[in-house]
């Protein structure tokens, strides 16, 4: 009995050995089947001296070439909708500075958005995204479209699972994220990569801002100032009242604001994101980079053409409407005065310099083209 329990303590600590050791050699020699893991290689974005400085990207989701290169390919990719017809890019055109020329966005089998479709530039800049501020982040804002029934209405789990099916996207989210395993966190990684290298910074407003002063004629130069001057008639200084909200190279104020659209507020805005009343019909302060290539114009594309636009808060801002931005409110170029009241010549000055905003090497860019 007792030379049994010896040798049966023996033999159980004899195999414990050799499993120690199994254990050790099979994590010393463990070898990935899809070959060695290669780290991606960092993304540099060149972004102009004169540009504030540049939010830091998420820590969990730095620049790679490989990820923006990924999400390049996704936000191209149509087999993220419901029918396989709508992409990312449908609504966002690069020759159109990345909107889609429409007052309201088509989307998978004809649906239409409530909303234009936003120019995309510069996003990196930006605390909230969309019209009415319900993203907070590229990653978080990237799956609001894919399952929004109106846009390309597919829960984005089913696109995963589209991705996964396929020859090519296994690899490219390996580089990118050392997995072949497709993930929704990694998918929305990629395309908030893609989407934060879409810098605009070559217009000849840009020029300017860096020292040619040839860049803008007289014309343009005089629209300028009278876009970025605040009018005070008692001083007699005349004008547009435009950068108190499209301020600084980037062209807005990171803000929301109510531009006097509607006395009858039919869309809420902010307002139905907080729940705030104060908040009720202010919109996200678009960037007017591109402007020119982005009509029609608000967050329900009513206005046309660029005239259009200045005619409205020229002459026909809705004085009446809740939550009137104060610098709209008091803004006149006469003593007294309730309207803007500029000058038709004033008006055609501001249009001439709001054209100088046209970058025609980002709407060219081979790096934002479909892949």
């Amino acid at each position: 009995m007792r030379l049994h329990t010896f040798t049966f303590r023996m033999l159980a600590a004899g195999a414990a050995v050799l499993l120690g050791l199994a254990g050790c050699k099979h994590d010393a020699d463990l070898v990935d089947p899809e070959g060695p893991v290669v780290k991606p290689t960092a993304y540099v974005l060149d972004v102009p001296r004169y540009f504030p400085t540049r939010p830091a990207d998420p820590a969990d989701n730095p620049l790679t070439q490989e990820g923006v290169a990924l999400g390049r390919q996704l936000f191209y990719e149509k087999a993220l909708s419901l029918n396989s017809q709508v992409a990312c890019a449908s609504c966002h055109r690069q020759e159109l500075a990345f909107t889609d020329g429409l007052a309201r966005s088509a989307g998978v089998n004809g649906s239409q958005t409530r909303r234009s479709a936003m120019a995309l530039s510069n996003l990196a800049w930006e605390p909230k995204l969309m019209w009415d501020g319900s993203a907070t982040g590229l990653e978080t804002q990237a799956r609001l479209p894919i399952e929004n029934p109106l846009e390309m209405h597919q829960s984005l789990s089913a696109g995963v699972a589209r991705l996964q099916a396929t020859s090519t996207y296994p690899a490219l989210f390996r580089k990118a994220f050392g997995s072949s395993t497709i993930t929704e966190a990694n998918t929305l990684k990629a395309l908030a990569q893609f989407e934060r290298t879409l810098v605009s910074s070559n217009s000849r407003y840009d020029q300017f801002l860096n020292g040619n002063r040839t860049a803008l004629t007289p014309t343009e130069q005089e629209g300028l100032v009278l876009f970025t001057t605040h009018p005070d008639p008692l001083k007699r200084i005349r004008g547009g009242n435009c950068g108190d909200c499209h301020s600084g190279p980037l062209q807005t104020n990171l803000t929301f604001s109510n531009n006097g659209l509607d006395a009858a507020l039919t869309d809420l805005g902010l307002g139905a994101i907080t729940g705030q009343a104060s908040d009720n019909g202010k919109f996200r302060v678009p960037s007017l980079r591109n402007i020119a290539l982005t009509a029609p114009y608000m967050h329900d594309g009513r206005f046309p053409t660029l005239d259009s636009v200045m005619a409205h808060y020229n002459e026909h801002v809705a004085l009446g409407t809740p939550n009137l931005d104060p610098q709209i409110q008091v803004a006149s170029n006469t003593v007294g005065g309730t309207r803007l009241d500029l000058t038709k010549a004033e008006k055609a000055k501001i249009v001439a310099f709001l054209r100088t905003l046209t970058d025609s090497t980002f709407i060219k860019d081979p790096r934002f083209a479909k892949p």
